[in-house]
């Protein structure tokens, strides 16, 4: 009789919190709200990206836009509409499949994040042309024995999945085994290792290693910079197969990061800029908060978390998201701007304007695409 009582209440609380989970109507909705937004304010997508502060002009192949292109192949791979389709590709020729500025080929991992979204093309078309200049820069990286290229932890999102993806693509395990020597030093070996497991978090650079400090005493850890770790995380899990000798330690580092991020997530759903000071630059983040969305609810889909556990964590930020960020027209609110630490891209506010709102975006659109997923 116990048993069975007890059976009876998990099976009330696995419905009661299947009934919280969004319609994947209303989640694609919001999903083509945010997107036709940005397409609409940015209908040209060879047009170069203004930066007022700085006088000057940026090519749309750069990283923040790139990362947008990521989030748009998420929503057209569960939303396969032919505009999404059409705008990525006029994207891609715009830039004639290369890397910011034309530089092929790059060690910058800012400069072939873009290649991300030209390998998704090549996979829906495949023509040799799309790919020649990101596999030269590729194969550059794997030919060369050097490991030390991504000294900052933005890196690791925009290249290590460009490596999974052309390994995936080639069958060739050898890109595999570079993202890993790549990752590894800047986990292990660089300023000592810019992941602390003790804490199951990373600092953005050398710069944020201790001795330093947040005002509070407390580590200083960077929500998007986490965020942008996570995102990589899945994305080069999405790409190995279930022998790849390190997909176990990728999960494992996932598992470490969703345990901690569970444990500073704010009482409204959002997360701070700084993860462990909620007085430094302290309020709501959309950026950050949407990629640990993305992750975590990837994890729950994939069976790598435990659904019982971070459902109710995804479903509170994504709720936050949706309710409190996205305006009526599409516009993101509490997107922080560019930058590296709290106290960069303030302020940050529901009606604030970042210097940048394509990262954003992609961000959402990742996150939104994972939450459409769940059952």
């Amino acid at each position: 009789m116990k048993k069975l009582l007890i059976a009876i209440l998990m099976l009330s609380v696995a419905a009661a919190t299947a009934q919280e989970i969004p319609a994947r109507k209303k989640t694609l909705a919001e999903m083509v709200k945010v997107n036709d937004y940005f397409m609409k304010k940015y209908a040209d997508p060879a047009a170069v990206i203004p930066y007022y502060s700085r006088k000057k002009v940026y090519e749309a192949n750069i990283w923040t836009r790139a990362v947008y292109y990521e989030g748009l192949m998420a929503l057209y791979a569960i939303y396969p509409e032919n505009r999404y389709y059409d705008y990525a590709y006029a994207w891609a020729e715009a830039h004639k499949w290369g890397m910011r500025k034309d530089n092929t080929p790059s060690r910058n991992a800012d400069n072939y994040c873009a290649s991300q979204t030209y390998i998704d093309l090549y996979r829906l078309t495949p023509e040799p042309r799309m790919l020649t200049k990101t596999i030269a820069s590729m194969n550059m990286l794997v030919n060369t024995p050097q490991i030390d290229d991504w000294t900052w932890i933005d890196a690791i999102q925009m290249g290590m999945p460009v490596l999974a993806k052309l390994g995936a693509l080639k069958g060739d395990a050898r890109y595999w085994e570079k993202a890993w020597e790549m990752y590894s030093w800047s986990r292990n070996t660089l300023a000592g290792g810019l992941y602390n497991p003790k804490e199951g978090l990373w600092w953005r650079d050398k710069n944020f290693v201790p001795p330093y400090k947040e005002p509070n005493g407390k580590n200083c850890y960077w929500s998007r910079g986490n965020g942008w770790v996570v995102a990589a995380l899945v994305r080069v899990l999405d790409e190995l197969p279930s022998s790849e000798p390190h997909r176990a330690a990728y999960i494992a580092d996932l598992q470490a990061m969703c345990k901690a991020l569970k444990a500073c997530q704010r009482e409204d759903g959002f997360w701070n800029v700084s993860l462990h000071d909620a007085g430094n630059f302290g309020g709501k983040e959309t950026t950050g908060t949407a990629l640990f969305v993305y992750g975590m609810a990837w994890g729950i889909n994939r069976g790598v978390l435990d659904r019982r556990e971070y459902l109710p964590v995804v479903l509170k930020a994504w709720n936050a998201l949706v309710g409190e960020a996205v305006h009526e027209n599409g516009f993101l609110g509490y997107v922080q701007g560019t930058g590296k630490e709290p106290k960069d891209g303030q302020p940050v506010t529901c009606d604030s304007m970042p210097d940048f709102e394509d990262y954003g975006t992609g961000c959402f659109l990742l996150a939104g695409s994972e939450v459409y997923k769940l059952q």
